[in-house]
């Protein structure tokens, strides 16, 4: 397809990119070069008094989709918290979450009104991120109140999208318990989510979660998540899901191991959802891990997997409080799954090499209901801790659109400082 380029947001898009790089391999080396000056920072932000949070990340995007401007922006995302120490099992915790940009705003943050750029999904905005109270006076026990960061499993029901600069934080009390030997119990009541849009999504919500693991061979869980909506203009959300999920590996010789998962779902309409419908969700991946490979390559591993959420009376199986970011590609086509469901055949490769990490995946996409081809992704990632404090990360998605959606491309520089 024939693709649209605005060749000033392309100049601008290339100058913000450039001292993106300038930024990477100048400030951050030489800030994690100097350790005694990192330990200096971190051993002042805490004490008896407490410890001070610190996290600020810069990241360019760019992104071209056919039928829109091509998206150029830098948003940066910096988080600055305090949290109590314990006194008698209490503590607690307030975090200050603010996202702008620096050098262009040439993109659709869904909330500056330019619709006809690609969307970057980071808009300029300021707000209490988490502010929660916490009791842990019986072991293994916590019971906490407010606003918090919740990311359950693996995130496909239940996260914060981290990827995105404003994170999906959940008002809630939760308990956690891993009181009982081998034993995970998570409960939440949730009544507003503050999502990556900073937008309050007001509910009635009880979550539960419970996984048993078995030595040597994975963890089993089974959950409840029944989302009730209290705005109309979401009821369509409101659902019932349980599941069952089982993800392992076992060791095949003392450097190779196999990894499985297998996980199944159904999802209902619940409360004043007007339509009925039941849909199912399926997740399987197999795969192996080689550890050691060679001086150069700690570890390498390989796996292929099958998503499934089906459809069901116009209605697809649907994640509106997970990471979605994580699922079906990152050029994020399918944040919401079509109305026709959706099949997922995606394979993955990673790499540790040289303490870089590394990850290729292709994703199929295909409607669950009538056939349809929907297109096909590639993705890719490298990514390099450096110390405990600075992390520098690439990232490319390329996504071929057959009949859903547009041919899309997105190009990723990230820093990261945290403290």
């Amino acid at each position: 397809m024939h693709r649209r380029n605005d060749a000033i947001g392309i100049r601008t898009g290339r100058g913000a990119l450039a001292g993106a790089v300038l930024l990477a391999t100048t400030m951050v080396p030489a800030a994690a070069g100097a350790a005694g000056f990192n330990d200096t920072i971190a051993d002042a932000l805490q004490g008896d008094w407490g410890r001070i949070t610190f996290n600020i990340r810069y990241r360019y995007e760019h992104v071209e989709q056919d039928g829109l401007k091509t998206a150029n922006g830098d948003p940066i995302r910096i988080r600055l918290g305090y949290l109590t120490p314990k006194f008698s099992g209490l503590q607690a915790f307030a975090e200050f979450e603010g996202n702008n940009s620096v050098f262009v705003e040439d993109y659709n943050n869904t909330d500056n009104n330019k619709t006809d750029y690609a969307v970057i999904a980071d808009p300029n905005k300021g707000e209490l991120n988490q502010a929660w109270l916490s009791w842990s006076g019986y072991e293994g026990t916590m019971v906490k109140a407010g606003r918090q960061r919740m990311n359950w499993d693996d995130q496909r029901f239940i996260g914060a999208v981290g990827w995105r600069q404003m994170e999906q934080t959940f008002d809630a009390v939760s308990i956690v318990s891993t009181s009982l030997p081998n034993l995970d119990l998570r409960l939440s009541y949730v009544w507003n989510v503050r999502n990556i849009k900073s937008r309050d999504v007001n509910m009635s919500s009880p979550l539960v979660n419970i996984a048993y693991t078995f030595s040597g061979i994975g963890r089993l869980g089974a959950y409840a998540y029944l989302l009730d909506y209290d705005d109309q203009a979401d009821y369509g959300l409101s659902s019932q899901t349980y599941g069952i999920r089982f993800k392992g590996s076992a060791p095949a010789t003392d450097s190779l191991d196999f990894l499985y998962t297998a996980e199944y779902a159904v999802q209902a309409d619940y409360q004043d959802n007007p339509t009925d419908f039941s849909a199912d969700y399926y997740h399987f991946v197999g795969g192996l891990r080689y550890k050691d490979v060679c001086p150069l390559v700690s570890s390498l591993s390989a796996s292929v997997a099958w998503m499934l959420q089906s459809a069901d009376n116009g209605v697809s199986f649907k994640t509106p409080l997970g990471t979605n970011h994580k699922f079906n590609g990152w050029a994020d086509q399918f944040l919401t799954t079509p109305d026709t469901g959706l099949k997922d055949l995606y394979a993955s490769v990673g790499a540790m090499i040289h303490g870089h990490k590394v990850q290729v995946v292709y994703h199929q996409f295909d409607a669950d209901e009538g056939g349809a081809d929907y297109g096909d992704e590639w993705d890719f990632l490298v990514e390099k801790k450096i110390n405990r404090h600075y992390s520098v990360l690439m990232g490319y998605a390329d996504y071929n659109a057959d009949e859903y959606k547009t041919d899309t491309k997105k190009f990723w520089l990230q820093l990261v400082a945290r403290f």
